[in-house]
């Protein structure tokens, strides 16, 4: 730091450069002058309480968001007020793209525990990238990432095997916990298990037997909404076209 200057801890604390996911979100090799046209451009950093929305369906569409911390889950519902879940957003990843073609917002964002979001208004934001070729690359990076990722769950759909559709979200949710710097190995599942059901097309009573014929297998360990995956080489095996496993609990 040069001699004179003058460091202010609670803008620190508020930038991008100072937030320990900005590796994920950001180029790596952006520069300070460059971080901070982006700071700029962020307009709110905020905290959801467990059950709050952050955008409901149908709302008019203004900003993209990046989670901080916590967890989101998106769904839509039709006009009876059923919810079909298409996925769930952890740190780092971005929000809101379903509403970049008709700037109107095709599902609703919900808070799955307390969960800190940076909004990103997207005329702000489209300014900026303008203006720092390297954030508009890694940003067109992000939103692909988001629709692989709704590729790979109707794939997932489209499987026949219902332990192959948990086995796949299990495996799924460890390697985002890896980009995350966190143990692959140690799974703390903020949605209930109705919302995995829902995502993946089954029934709750289904996902708790084959949650408890993992245990039995030794693949998991199973501890409320903890799980720890003790074999990843026989859970990847489920992944694919694996033997169904011996029906042992009825009930996890």
């Amino acid at each position: 730091m040069e001699a004179g200057t003058v460091l202010d801890l609670n803008q620190l604390r508020r930038s991008c450069g100072s937030c320990a996911l900005h590796e994920l979100c950001l180029p790596a090799g952006i520069d300070r002058q460059d971080m901070e046209r982006l700071d700029t451009a962020v307009r709110d950093k905020r905290t959801l309480d467990r059950g709050k929305l952050l955008f409901r369906q149908g709302d008019a569409f203004h900003a993209l968001y990046v989670v901080r911390s916590g967890s989101l889950k998106t769904y839509v519902e039709n006009p009876a007020g059923d919810a079909q879940i298409l996925g769930f957003s952890l740190p780092g990843e971005i929000v809101g793209v379903d509403a970049l073609a008709d700037d109107r917002h095709q599902c609703s964002a919900e808070a799955l525990e307390r969960t800190s979001i940076c909004e990103l208004p997207y005329s702000m934001m489209q300014q900026v990238t303008r203006d720092v070729p390297s954030l508009h690359r890694q940003l067109m990076r992000v939103i692909s990432r988001e629709v692989v990722a709704e590729q790979s769950h109707l794939v997932m759909m489209g499987r026949q095997q219902a332990q192959e559709r948990l086995a796949t979200f299990l495996r799924s949710l460890s390697e985002r916990y890896g980009r995350l710097s966190r143990d692959t190995a140690t799974l703390t599942l903020p949605m209930s298990r109705y919302d995995i059901a829902n995502y993946l097309g089954l029934v709750v009573e289904t996902v708790s037997r084959l949650f408890g014929r993992m245990e039995d297998a030794g693949i998991l360990s199973v501890n409320r909404k903890t799980v720890r995956i003790l074999r990843p080489d026989l859970l990847a095996g489920l992944c694919g076209n694996a033997r169904p496993l011996p029906r042992g609990r009825e009930a996890g």
